[in-house]
């Protein structure tokens, strides 16, 4: 199991983290999505042989919300 944390722009509502635990949380291989919310971070754990921490990062920007590292 591989962990990948990404930092968001500032997240400003809550349901921003269902939709984002939401939609990784679904994709094969992932194990965990957990938002956190203050420090507009999301931490998932994955299986590579699955998914990768790429793929992960274009599903979150594909719902809205753009990754700045």
């Amino acid at each position: 199991m591989t962990t990948a944390k990404f930092q968001l722009e500032p997240l400003t509502c809550p349901s921003c983290i269902k939709k984002i635990e939401g939609k990784l949380s679904k994709m094969d291989g992932v194990v965990e999505a957990k938002v956190l919310f203050n420090s507009s971070k999301v931490k998932a754990t994955f299986s590579e042989d699955q998914v990768t921490a790429d793929e992960l990062k274009i599903t979150i920007e594909k719902l809205g919300y753009p990754v700045i590292a």
